[in-house]
């Protein structure tokens, strides 16, 4: 992260503690943190040197359980422990029911999670798993085990944690606020993957709020990126059965779908596409060429800057500052990037066979 003064010499106590003033919490609320928020701005020299931009990389890979969705989920957990709920429930595609399970846990609150069958990541399930989540497979999407956990949690006393739930909203926007605090001032765009859509629905709700309370000067063009086999926004109808290596924002009907349309419009920005040969372009250019490893899904916001950059989106704005959120870590899919790189080559344990390999 950039240089932090509020923090220093304090403990830091994660996101609701230190935005307290702009989030819906009182002292009645438990707070259910692990520490999660502050995540590290850091500078693409690459992505700079391929847009003409000042390009920054918002890295929520080093929240406490490897994403953005444990900003959304501090406040969910807190609120619902504010209830006296015992039981919480989402669907997921992987990151939220990792971040459901984790501060479900530490809530002392049982956890169910519905996933679709073969659709979720090796390191996302073995995260709810260990944090003693219920997960269940269904023969189905993701659109698919939202309606089924609508269902449910409309019926019985469990509650519901996925992006619909506001709270969560109010937790993710956050990250907004930290990279005010960080630069200074907004970016002059914004760029961040759309899968259900609530995140860039809290990012502008955050921007908004941080202006209106004048810590911010301006606020950003919205661009957000969907997989282009799961682009509903895009092709504006409901994707039936969406495709693409991205299963993180592989999501054919957006919760947040009306939110999301409705940032890309305030803001004068879009909601665009991309492949997934772009998609991991970016990813391997992010990994190897910037040092940064996050997720397929989270490779989106790269791809489509460079994606626009090319079509001549950015030609008077050089110089400008974007903001790329990597909604993701790299280690939550590790599949996926060993289908990306050259397998390690076996030799004798010798010197002269190890020179031999490195051409020295």
């Amino acid at each position: 992260m950039m240089a932090d003064s509020s923090q220093s010499g304090r403990l830091y106590q994660g996101l609701i503690h230190r935005y307290r003033a702009y989030l819906p919490v009182s002292a009645k609320t438990p707070v259910i943190s692990l520490c999660e928020g502050n995540t590290p701005l850091i500078h693409s020299v690459r992505l700079s040197e391929k847009t003409g931009l000042r390009v920054y990389l918002k890295y929520e890979g080093l929240n406490p359980t490897g994403s953005f969705k444990d900003r959304g989920m501090t406040m969910a957990i807190s609120k619902a422990a504010e209830k006296g709920a015992k039981v919480v429930m989402c669907a997921s595609t992987g990151n939220t029911s990792a971040s459901a399970a984790a501060y479900a846990a530490r809530a002392g609150m049982r956890c169910c999670v519905l996933i679709p069958d073969g659709n979720i990541a090796l390191g996302k399930l073995a995260q709810a798993m260990i944090h003693q989540a219920q997960v269940i497979a269904i023969q189905g999407n993701f659109d698919d085990a939202l309606n089924l956990v609508r269902d449910v949690t409309a019926k019985h006393p469990i509650e519901l944690v996925n992006s619909i739930n506001p709270f969560r909203i109010e937790g993710q926007k956050t990250a907004a606020f930290e990279i005010v605090d960080d630069l200074g001032d907004a970016p002059m765009f914004h760029a961040i993957p759309v899968g259900n859509a609530g995140n860039i629905t809290a990012y502008w709700k955050g921007y908004n709020e941080y202006k209106n309370g004048g810590k911010a000067l301006r606020l950003p063009k919205m661009l957000g990126f969907q997989a282009a086999g799961s682009a509903p926004i895009v092709h504006n109808r409901i994707i039936e059965h969406p495709e693409t290596l991205a299963t993180a924002i592989k999501i054919g009907n957006p919760a947040s779908w009306a939110s999301a349309v409705a940032a890309r419009d305030a803001s004068g920005g879009l909601i665009d596409m991309v492949t997934d040969e772009e998609i991991r372009a970016a990813y391997q250019l992010l990994a190897g060429r910037d040092g940064v490893f996050c997720g397929p899904a989270a490779a989106a916001s790269g791809a489509g800057i460079l994606k626009r950059a090319h079509a001549g989106y950015f030609k008077n704005s050089q110089g400008g500052t974007v903001v790329c959120t990597l909604t993701g870590h790299g280690l939550k899919d590790p599949s996926n990037a060993m289908k990306c790189v050259q397998q390690p080559v076996v030799v004798k344990a010798d010197i002269n066979a190890i020179l031999k390999e490195i051409g020295l």
